[in-house]
């Protein structure tokens, strides 16, 4: 079965997750973690995207990023898997694959779902059980966006910017909303859209998607359709 192609909108941010070959370790020590956000910013200037959110977990990675063209993200994350796979078998003596098939991605509805989305990112070393809090995590976004830690790589979506009237508000916000854990069910929103390529947001949002794409957003829903004059009489 072919394949959907990756739905992509300049401008409209993404979630996306790399995972390692296997779930296997694609970060061994300090100096990994230091290379790969080196070339992803590198990546991202030449190709013109921006990143809002990143963690880098032992095994897999998560980005809040927005493209600005059309082929902008995946030439982005071709150039940066290149360039850390070369790093990463040359350091490791290794050879072969290093990530597990294509990333995954979704286009995020920003009003709706973006800083929820920030959050889950920045909340995966927790949920990990690695540490207690985000802000002591050093490889994530969080340092920037909650606590101003200079950071070249992130750029605020304008969706951060309204929390506030300046940066010591909009940080204080940002910090405020981790005060309240995601619901259970946000959480496997944002992964079954990730993982299953699926448009993450309200209906309003994924039917603008749909008309601009030409193409299906979201899973059919079981059963059929329940308005539909084909449903009403199958259940005669």
């Amino acid at each position: 079965m072919a394949r959907l192609p990756r739905m992509v909108i300049p401008g409209q941010p993404q979630h996306i997750i790399v995972r390692g070959n296997n779930r296997s370790e694609i970060f061994c020590c300090d100096a990994d973690y230091r290379f790969y956000l080196e070339k992803l910013l590198t990546a991202c200037k030449k190709h013109d995207c921006q990143v809002h959110a990143y963690v880098l977990m032992t095994n897999h990675v998560h980005l809040l990023m927005t493209p600005f063209f059309e082929t902008g993200l995946s030439k982005t994350l071709q150039m940066l898997g290149r360039y850390y796979v070369q790093y990463f078998n040359h350091c490791y003596r290794r050879t072969g694959t290093l990530w597990e098939g294509r990333y995954k991605a979704t286009l995020i509805d920003s009003e709706s779902y973006l800083l929820a989305c920030m959050r889950y990112i920045e909340l995966n070393p927790v949920r990990a059980g690695m540490v207690a809090d985000s802000a002591e995590y050093p490889w994530s976004s969080y340092r920037f966006n909650a606590l101003g830690h200079e950071d070249d790589l992130v750029t605020p979506h304008v969706e951060f910017h309204r929390l506030g009237a300046d940066v010591k508000e909009r940080q204080s916000a940002y910090r405020a909303l981790f005060n309240q854990s995601i619901s259970e069910t946000q959480i496997n929103e944002i992964r079954d859209a990730t993982n299953k390529g699926w448009a993450l947001g309200d209906s309003r949002f994924k039917e603008r998607i749909q008309l601009q794409l030409a193409r299906r957003v979201e899973p059919i829903a079981r059963g059929g359709d329940r308005k539909s004059t084909q449903f009403k009489i199958n259940r005669v």
